[in-house]
């Protein structure tokens, strides 16, 4: 497919203020990874002067190998740091954060599926930081119930995880990863009294009504809070971009949304799931 220029909504200068080269300094020190910085998020500099930023657990390879994601793939990651919670809660701590969103690659290759170690990070963290909030965008954990109490068992603020994409698309798009799992996990956080979230990116050949679609399955399994935005291709071995969506197209997913009952929509081309996240506890 021919390469498409971005058009001028998405055009973005990368963060240098002193919060950025603060935080970047942190982390490199501690061996810790962000996917603010791994996904080039567009929100990074106003997230990170807003006192929130999404930290990367269980390293930075994962054993699947989905079409969007530039995160490096290995069917054999190393080991996780044994450390990185207590790390992570110390570097927390140093920045002042007043939210923290934490998310992991998929480690399909551990006993757990890296259950336990999330559920050490986020414990260790809420000890550490007892005025932080915070939102846990998980994996799939396969929809294994024993795995999701674990992180449930944490009492992170949010629970979320992402569709990435429309029913239609996903044997495209995600790799392993299957739309009706995805449903199964959400419907199991609801049912356990957890504030939900999910997401989708747009502009890979999804039509209105597979968005639609969407909608209707996440409110279906008591998902509260939904955030659209563009698919942007990282790298040119990632699946490319079909289109680029107007700004007053995702006002109308908007509408959609908040019409068929989510508490939350978050929708524009630069929208991430961790975009505003602060402001969506309890809401």
């Amino acid at each position: 497919m021919q390469y498409q220029r971005k058009p001028d909504w998405l055009k973005i200068q990368l963060p240098k203020s002193d919060s950025y080269k603060k935080i970047n300094q942190l982390l490199k020190e501690n061996n810790l990874h962000t996917i603010c910085t791994s996904g080039k998020c567009p929100n990074m500099g106003e997230c990170w002067n807003n006192g929130t930023a999404t930290f990367m657990i269980l390293g930075d390879t994962c054993t699947r190998g989905c079409r969007f994601c530039n995160v490096n793939t290995s069917k054999n990651p190393a080991p996780p740091d044994e450390n990185e919670p207590v790390k992570l809660a110390r570097t927390i701590a140093k920045l002042g954060l007043k939210h923290a969103v934490l998310t992991s690659v998929d480690r399909d290759d551990l006993p757990q599926k890296g259950a336990h170690h999330w559920q050490r990070t986020i414990k260790e963290i809420k000890y550490k930081n007892p005025n932080l909030t915070i939102e846990a965008l998980i994996p799939d954990f396969d929809a294994n119930p024993r795995l999701l109490d674990m992180v449930i068992d944490a009492e992170p603020d949010i629970i979320s995880h992402n569709l990435e994409t429309v029913r239609r698309l996903t044997p495209k798009i995600r790799s392993k990863a299957e739309y009706t799992t995805s449903l199964r996990v959400l419907k199991y956080l609801a049912q356990n009294d957890v504030q939900t979230k999910s997401g989708i990116m747009v502009g890979l050949g999804e039509t209105l009504d597979d968005i639609l679609e969407v909608m209707d399955d996440l409110i279906k399994v008591g998902c509260e809070i939904f955030t659209i935005g563009q698919y942007l291709q990282p790298s040119p071995k990632n699946i490319p971009v079909q289109r680029y969506v107007e700004p007053s197209e995702f006002e109308k997913y908007k509408a959609i949304g908040i019409e068929k009952g989510f508490t939350v929509v978050e929708s524009g081309p630069l929208v991430r799931s961790s975009y505003h996240a602060e402001q969506h506890l309890s809401k």
